[in-house]
């Protein structure tokens, strides 16, 4: 059992080193834009406009300190190329960490960090508070990643998922998981769409509905057994729950129907708990 055994762990981690390398892909992606714009700028290269990136939030700020310091980069390693004045408006428009770039009503562009905006006012006069920002993060969310670990068929299983939003409350998620069974290895995959009614809830439900493929491969010890393929459908019903920055806990309960054959279908049921980011 065990010479079954190893070669299935070895997929899962692989599975997990992809997932964690298209991660650090994304985020040195996003560091060396921040080094190469910070490299070619000039102290005042932080004015030109920037329209490639969609806004993170429409709303305008109203600045209510006597100043906000505007830097070329996301850190304090940038070095400030200007200021915005009291009374002036900016608009939120991309974040990195606790550093947010930012546009101006002249269509002066630069980042400022979180502290600094704690000091800026909404249209209806509000302070805009850090909660408001991370709110604001998590409205606007588009793709995620996750892991999560459960039982399947009363088996342990390991989950892997990635989701992106096509509207407000619908989204497309490709998940992979295997289970390390008593007798058996059981590799699937399954594509569904996504629907989440409340996602502007900070505990959101959903239901999702797909299909996929299943891969059982029992022990090399037991005598005549062979590997089984087959086409699965997938329901699944689950909560998620906005952790804190642009983290997300979710737990999901979901009926998986293999069809072996067209006379020989098995359904199989499932839970996890795992947790996600989201960009």
């Amino acid at each position: 059992m065990k010479a079954r055994l190893i070669p299935a762990t070895q997929r899962v981690a692989r599975a997990v080193m992809a997932w964690l390398l298209i991660g650090g892909l994304w985020a040195g992606l996003a560091h060396a834009q921040d080094a190469a714009s910070a490299a070619s700028a000039a102290p005042g290269a932080a004015t030109a406009p920037i329209a490639s990136e969609p806004a993170m939030s429409d709303d305008r700020l109203r600045v209510t300190e006597p100043f906000i310091e505007l830097r070329t980069g996301p850190g304090r390693g940038f070095p400030v190329a200007q200021v915005v004045q009291r009374h002036e408006g900016i608009v939120i428009e991309l974040r990195r960490t606790d550093w947010y770039r930012v546009r101006t009503d002249g269509g002066r562009v630069g980042w400022v960090a979180r502290q600094q905006l704690a000091a800026t006012l909404t249209a209806s006069g509000e302070r805009k508070t850090f909660r408001d920002i991370l709110l604001d993060d998590y409205l606007s969310r588009r793709a995620q990643f996750g892991a999560g670990w459960g039982r399947f068929n009363a088996e342990p299983a390991l989950k892997l998922w990635t989701s992106y939003r096509l509207s407000d409350t619908l989204s497309l998620e490709a998940s992979l998981s295997q289970v390390q069974g008593t007798f058996s290895a059981t590799d699937q995959w399954h594509v569904d769409l996504l629907s989440e009614p409340w996602s502007d809830q900070w505990c959101s439900p959903f239901v999702s509905i797909g299909v996929g493929r299943y891969k059982d491969v029992p022990n090399a010890s037991l005598v005549g057994a062979t590997t089984a393929r087959a086409n699965q459908s997938h329901a699944a019903a689950g909560l998620n729950f906005h952790l804190s920055e642009r983290f997300i806990v979710r737990a999901d309960y979901s009926l998986h129907t293999v069809f072996f054959s067209d006379t020989i279908t098995t359904e199989f049921r499932a839970w996890s708990i795992g947790v996600g980011f989201f960009f």
